[in-house]
């Protein structure tokens, strides 16, 4: 093989290579932190929903549709925000925005992953799952657009980012019950404060290009709303523990969880960008907090799912 060849074969490598991390970024696969936040409540939800017994088939079905859809909707987001993400500093090298992947590249990688998504709860779960998952897909999609007229569109992310809790329970109990309806609305709280901080890393570049989020909407009130936010969203789970008479691991995972809802009020006090992404990175540890007490409080017994 001469040398011309190899020199060939290894330029269309490097570029296969640069497409793959490019999608890869588009896809957020490098940063995990918004699937831990929306599988930590899902799997929550399946446990409760189960009495602690679902199959590993139910809990595949959950683990690997909150990638899928986590991925999907990060592309249909930065399809939607492409010609703003470049004037913002955080979004800037965004693959879209650079031209590592197109538009039309996008909306397709989008779709396939839910078809994907789709065919995985058709395949896993039951005729209630698969319904419900038909309005979950039309709210990720929806999402984006909020920002262009809605002054809380992190409220109408908590929707998207809480729609797992009634598909589990479509999965584990074939309906979706009044318990599934008030766990999505105390979830919807805990989203609003994780990302009421995120929007905080970017609130003069967002009021610059005319982007309405609730760290706008807030102002001054900012730190106080996204601690209220958090104390809704602790006290609504533990009425529910309440209602559902959970035990003593279920309370300790809540008390661990206001802990970390307290450090994350201390870092984004002062409003310091870097601060204000530490405590949103750091939310999925509250997220899994509370999920650990709900599995320990079910007990050693049934800490595994079923076959």
């Amino acid at each position: 093989m001469d040398r011309s060849t190899v020199q060939a074969r290894s330029t269309r490598w490097q570029r296969v290579a640069a497409r793959l991390d490019a999608y890869e970024r588009l896809l957020r696969l490098d940063k995990p932190i918004g699937t831990l936040l929306l599988l930590w409540p899902t799997l929550t939800a399946l446990w409760l929903a189960s009495a602690g017994r679902p199959t590993w088939t139910w809990v595949i079905v959950m683990v690997v549709g909150t990638l899928l859809m986590r991925s999907a909707g990060c592309a249909m987001n930065d399809w939607a925000d492409r010609a703003f993400d470049g004037h913002v500093t955080r979004t800037a090298r965004r693959p879209l925005v650079t031209g590592e992947v197109t538009p039309y590249e996008a909306l397709w990688l989008a779709a396939t992953l839910a078809v994907f998504a789709f065919i995985l709860v058709w395949l896993g779960t039951n005729p209630a799952a698969m319904l419900w998952s038909v309005p979950a897909l039309l709210i990720a999609i929806a999402y984006p657009f909020f920002k262009r007229f809605f002054a809380l569109p992190q409220a109408f992310l908590g929707i998207a980012f809480s729609f797992g809790i009634p598909l589990a329970y479509a999965t584990a109990q074939g309906s979706v019950p009044g318990i599934a309806w008030l766990l999505l609305v105390v979830n919807l709280f805990w989203v609003i404060a994780y990302d009421t901080e995120y929007a905080m890393v970017d609130r003069e570049d967002d009021r610059r290009i005319g982007i309405r989020t609730s760290a706008l909407t807030f102002g001054d009130f900012d730190v106080k709303a996204v601690g209220i936010c958090y104390v809704a969203h602790l006290a609504g789970m533990a009425w529910i523990g309440i209602t559902l008479h959970r035990g003593a691991p279920y309370f300790a995972g809540l008390v661990v969880a206001a802990g970390l809802a307290a450090y994350h009020l201390v870092l984004i006090r002062d409003r310091e960008p870097a601060k204000c992404f530490r405590a949103f990175l750091n939310n999925h540890w509250l997220g899994f907090a509370i999920f650990l007490g709900v599995l320990l409080d079910f007990g050693y017994r049934s800490a595994w799912p079923r076959v």
